[in-house]
Formats: structure tokens, C-alpha cells, sequence
């Protein structure tokens, strides 16, 4: 199919501003927005690739917007060119979805208290407020833990949403923008820019450390009511408990005796430790009488098995 004169004017556009570029900065600025031009067509080309593959995989019968849709990387297109099949509050629903198990431990529940736009017109984003429904009787870091979850599930699949506010969670922080995608250019330096899209493998949490979702590569087979403790080189150990529907994952620390947990014994839904008989709530954020636990934030989909720990990288399994 041959070019429209609209597509044609587009690449001829491009030429003309990267020569202007290389007369007013000189040789160097021409090689650097040479290599920008290089790396957005890298990336489009990558958008390109997985449509094809999505495509020719999909089982007979797919609806082919639904499955582009719902594609982390092939999504973010759509929504950047506005030609995404379902609306904000719509793919909202569906990320809350992906991480109802784990607040359903955390936090009770989350409801959508509204999505409002940022600056003139919505052009810095949009604020969705959520409400929680439920608590874990003031527990800090679960609080910290229930936000990073819904940041980064809220990143993936809804990337014009820059910034989460959740009332139930106490404000610890100044709260940090979510890296998103928009459908204008950067317009200010720094790490928070809008335009940019989030890392595959990371979001920003309230505040403080980034957050590093990380896979558990080899991670053991556990059936429900057990436990065990997942290590890696240079990374905290993890304390990882099965209970029926959820895979849950805290800290190897007890709040009690400061001892590790990998021998404790799970009772229904109670981890007992090992060291002091202290006994926690596995399901509520590990709520015991001797203090909390420290829950880590962990989704589970497809098989695979990702934490966020801050700053943290997780390496390779052992």
C-alpha cells in the first residue's frame, strides 16, 4: 500500500527538524536526535512486532482489539494515539481486579472514588482517587505495601493515570507522580517527567526508595498451608506462605523475638514462630499481639510470581 500524503508529509516534517536541529546545535546535536528518532522507531517497531505476534497466536474467535487492548506494551500505544477500545475507567477496574487477592488481605477493599484531570484540560494527567474499605488497624508498612501494589497495577494498564491518591492510607511522604504515558511531548527535565513510559519491571512508590518489582526465579512449589523461606545473594530473605486463593510474602523477621521464621508453623491461617511461640494473622498483614509483621508487596499472574522490595534487587534464585 502506498503512502498517504499525510504519512509522507510526517517523515518529510522529521527530515526538516533534524536538519534544523543539526544547523543550531552543530554535528553533536545532529547525532543525538538522530539516535532519539532511532530509539522511538525502536520502540515502535517493538509495538509492531507484538501486534503481529498477538495476532497470529490469537485462538480463532478473538476479538483482535480486545486482545491489542489488553497487551501491557501494545495498550500503551492505543491509549497514547487515543485508540484504545476501552476507556480509563474501564482498564481502571480491570487492574484493581488483578490485585483485589492481595488487598483483600491488606486492606479489605477498593473502591473508585472518582478520576479527575490534572492542569488546564487534564494536559498533566489524571488524579484517580481511590477509597479503601477495610483496614489493618493502622499497620504502616501495609499501608506503604497496599499502595505500591495498586501504583504498579494502575501503571501497566492505565498509563494516562499520573497520580493515585488513596484515602484510608495515611500520608507518609510527599506523594511522587507515576511515570505515564500522555499524549504530548516532555516538557520538563528530572525523573518524573510525563511522556515517559513506566519500566517493565519497576514503578515508584509514596515516597522514598523505588520500589523494584523483581520476579522469585525458582521459586518452590507450595501447597496450601505452607511456607518456606526464599533467599537470594545480597537480597532480604522472604518468608513466602500458601493459604487457599493467595500466595502471600513477608519479611524473615519476627516483630517478637527479632528471630527468622523458616521453621515456623502455619495453623489455619496463623503462623506460629519458631523462637517465641508469637502467633500473627497471615491473612491481615500479619497482625499479631507482639506487633506486625512486615508484609511485601506480591502479585501472582500467569505462572509468575513478582515482589517489590525498595531498592532491592532480588538476583537469581537459589
Amino acid at each position: 500500500m502506498a503512502a498517504t500524503a499525510k504519512e509522507r508529509q510526517a517523515g518529510e516534517h522529521i527530515a526538516a527538524l533534524l536538519d534544523d536541529l543539526g544547523r543550531s546545535m552543530g554535528p553533536a546535536g545532529r547525532d543525538l536526535a538522530d539516535e532519539l528518532v532511532h530509539s522511538i522507531v525502536e520502540f515502535y517497531g517493538c509495538g509492531l512486532a507484538r501486534v503481529v505476534e498477538l495476532l497470529r497466536d490469537a485462538p480463532e474467535g478473538t476479538d483482535p482489539l480486545t486482545l491489542l487492548g489488553g497487551d501491557e506494551l501494545v495498550g500503551g500505544l492505543l491509549v497514547l494515539h487515543d485508540l484504545h477500545p476501552e476507556d480509563t475507567l474501564t482498564r481502571v477496574g480491570r487492574a484493581l481486579d488483578e490485585v483485589r487477592p492481595y488487598l483483600g488481605s491488606h486492606a479489605g477493599d477498593v473502591d473508585i472514588a472518582g478520576i479527575d484531570p490534572e492542569g488546564d484540560g487534564g494536559t498533566e494527567g489524571l488524579t484517580l482517587r481511590l477509597r479503601l474499605r477495610g483496614s489493618c488497624d493502622g499497620c504502616p508498612s501495609s499501608a506503604q505495601t497496599v499502595r505500591w501494589t495498586i501504583e504498579e497495577a494502575v501503571a501497566r494498564r492505565v498509563p494516562e493515570i499520573s497520580t493515585v491518591e488513596v484515602e484510608g492510607v495515611t500520608e507518609e511522604e510527599p506523594r511522587t507522580k507515576l511515570l505515564q504515558i500522555t499524549t504530548r511531548p516532555p516538557d520538563a527535565p528530572g525523573d518524573d517527567v510525563p511522556g515517559r513510559t513506566l519500566p517493565a519491571d519497576g514503578t515508584r512508590p509514596a515516597g522514598g526508595a523505588p520500589a523494584e518489582w523483581q520476579p522469585l526465579p525458582g521459586l518452590p512449589a507450595l501447597a496450601d498451608g505452607e511456607s518456606a523461606v526464599y533467599e537470594s545473594a545480597g537480597a532480604t530473605p522472604l518468608l513466602l506462605i500458601r493459604l487457599p486463593g493467595n500466595l502471600y510474602a513477608y519479611r524473615d523477621h519476627c516483630p517478637g523475638c527479632a528471630g527468622r521464621l523458616g521453621e515456623a508453623t502455619v495453623d489455619g491461617e496463623s503462623l506460629r514462630c519458631p523462637s517465641c511461640a508469637a502467633e500473627y494473622d497471615i491473612r491481615r498483614a500479619g497482625l499479631g499481639e507482639r506487633g506486625h509483621l512486615e508484609p511485601v508487596p506480591l502479585l501472582e499472574e500467569n505462572g509468575s510470581v513478582r515482589v517489590a522490595l525498595p531498592g532491592i534487587l532480588l538476583g537469581t534464585g537459589t
